[in-house]
């Protein structure tokens, strides 16, 4: 502390980017600032609220960047949260994706339905509410213009060509006049312009009825219900047909909401809804919010952003290159005032859930650090052997981070250098593999391990930790009753059982840690004995392969009834004469001896 006290007294009165980091000298949050002295000094002095306590109390060290300008400073931010995706910066970490439409800039150009927007790659429409919504604009739009649909052209024509939806270019040339035709109407039916479409359909069903055409009358009249269907499906809100994006946002208790109206050719088709802490100014970090929101691949900029009053307008607008509004009257302001207040009911929603999620995760964890008079276990690791008399012997590592499972981080051990039923040689073995690992790759260190195991395995651990590798980390047994269910939480040389209330979020947090690392060591070892019994027995004979060996297994339900089995039976389930044979002349012996 005494390190960050000098650093605070030096912080310069300029615009830029700070960098908070932890014990570990990983880096926790990312923040920017248009003033650091005043910014960063505000996180060591006053009061918090309890969430951006926890943030204080993990800091260890920090260091920061000038900038030139705020917006500089903006920029650097986005960019250092991408690179570094920071614990406590959990701003847009769902990332939501949502379909467009995009027209290829290939020679023989598609329309195809992507979530993935890549530049210059082609022209994006969008976004759509859903994949069934752009389904259906594309297909009416391959009744219209008969592009390709094929992503290699093939060798002849294909059935599109044969319903009139395709012009064949895998074998007619096709000029560059008709392509461009096509995709001026595409891009003007896309951008709002299918009226003009309808009415030129309407002109050419009714001249089709004029001359009795009635067939093509009828394929008309369909082209126009589904325009109709499709693409007027809501009100107009907007007579311009501007592609706008509109922003507000509501906050409380140091978390967010901000919601995002998608408009598009004058109808509100979408919106996007994102909740996260923020640990410094609400209007700040909305700044921040928008940038982040078109650094993400899957958002395409519209032509206008609607945003609330009180915002730095300018510093968006450069940002982003687009025309940013702060609309004082009218519908446009209407927008702006019904996307804050959904963002308020939003918050008040979420509120109730995170109040209820973190009773049973995060205050769980440190109240458990409480009880067992350590640093709030953040990280916990929990260890589990599974083996049958000692056979196929492994274990399994399951983590949970704030106390919720991150599966990402969890690992499965075959135990090499025990034979025969060892869970405290076991331990030993799979303790030195993940630390010692952990410690050559300079990987972060647990704040607390669990061992589902007796006292002879928590103290094979507690060996390798801190004789063999040097390392002091806080080490508990986890043990069940004769019901296989978790009974007591122990911890110490000799072992001392620390009292936990049966009711309490800690022991029910205990017991799905528990439950989660006897499932994974099972499954685990199921797996591993099901593969050895299945190799072991048949894979030896000439001619079985998975397919044959998974058709035996079905017909006869266990290896040792094929190994029980006649010729004729062998032959039944389906194998060749010769297979079958060298079957049953390989389980001979064993078929002697019963």
């Amino acid at each position: 502390m005494a390190n960050i006290s000098e650093k605070l007294a030096n912080l310069p009165d300029q615009p830029g980017c700070y960098l908070m980091k932890n014990n570990r000298g990983t880096i926790i949050y990312v923040g920017k600032a248009k003033n650091l002295r005043n910014r960063v000094r505000s996180y060591f002095s006053g009061s918090h609220d309890a969430k951006t306590q926890r943030l204080v109390l993990d800091i260890d060290d920090f260091e920061y960047i000038v900038t030139s300008s705020n917006i500089e400073a903006l920029l650097l931010e986005m960019n250092l949260i991408k690179e570094h995706d920071p614990k406590y910066n959990i701003m847009l970490r769902d990332d939501k994706s949502y379909p467009y439409i995009k027209l290829t800039n290939e020679k023989d150009p598609r329309l195809v339905i992507t979530r993935k927007v890549k530049k210059n790659s082609g022209r994006y429409f969008g976004p759509y509410p859903n994949v069934a919504a752009a389904q259906e604009a594309k297909k009416l739009l391959d009744r219209l213009y008969p592009l390709r649909k094929c992503r290699t052209l093939p060798d002849r024509v294909c059935l599109y060509y044969h319903i009139g939806q395709c012009l064949a270019p895998c074998v007619n040339e096709i000029k560059e006049e008709t392509y461009k035709e096509m995709i001026d109407g595409i891009i003007r039916f896309l951008n709002g312009g299918h009226r003009d479409i309808k009415k030129k359909l309407e002109k050419e069903m009714n001249e089709a009825a004029e001359k009795l055409e009635f067939e093509r009358a009828k394929e008309l009249r369909d082209q126009i219900r589904n325009i109709e269907t499709v693409m007027e499906k809501q009100k107009v809100m907007f007579n311009d047909t501007t592609d706008r994006d509109v922003f507000n946002f509501a906050y409380d208790k140091g978390w967010m909401c901000v919601q995002v109206f998608f408009m598009r050719q004058g109808k509100l088709i979408e919106r996007d809804v994102s909740h996260f802490p923020f640990y410094g100014d609400p209007e700040e970090d909305f700044l921040s919010f928008i940038g982040q929101f078109y650094l993400k691949a899957n958002h395409i900029k519209p032509k206008e952003i609607l945003i609330p009053k009180n915002i730095d307008r300018d510093l968006i607008a450069s940002l982003l290159e687009i025309d940013v509004t702060q609309p004082q009257k009218g519908r446009k302001k209407e927008l702006v005032e019904m996307a804050g207040k959904n963002a308020s009911i939003a918050l008040k929603e979420k509120f109730f859930l995170i109040e209820r999620d973190e009773s049973r995760t995060i205050k769980a964890v440190e109240n458990l650090g409480e009880k067992l008079n350590i640093a709030t276990p953040r990280v916990i690791e929990t260890f589990d052997n599974s083996n049958i008399q000692g056979v196929h012997p492994v274990s399994a590592l399951v983590v949970f981070e704030d106390g919720r499972p991150n599966k990402k981080a969890y690992r499965k051990y075959r135990i090499q250098t025990v034979k025969g039923p060892d869970d405290v040689g076991s331990m030993r073995e799979v303790i030195r593999r993940r630390y010692s690992r952990l410690l050559k790759e300079k990987l972060p260190l647990p704040d607390l391990i669990l061992i589902d195991g007796g006292k002879g395995q928590m103290g094979a651990a507690i060996d390798v930790l801190e004789n063999e590798l040097g390392l002091t980390i806080p080490v508990c047994g986890l043990v069940k009753d004769d019901k296989h269910r978790t009974s007591q939480l122990v911890m110490g040389d000799p072992p001392e059982v620390v009292p936990l209330a049966r009711n309490s979020q800690e022991f029910y947090l205990l017991q799905r840690i528990q439950d989660e690392v006897h499932r994974f060591a099972i499954s685990f070892h199921r797996q591993v004995r099901d593969k050895s019994m299945i190799k072991s027995e048949l894979d030896d004979i000439e001619g079985i392969g998975p397919k044959r060996k998974k058709g035996l297994l079905r017909h006869f339900g266990s290896v040792k009834k094929i190994k029980m089995a006649t010729l004729e039976e062998l032959v039944e389930a389906g194998m060749p004469q010769g297979v079958a044979q060298r079957i049953f002349n390989h389980f001979a012996e064993e078929r002697e001896d019963v």
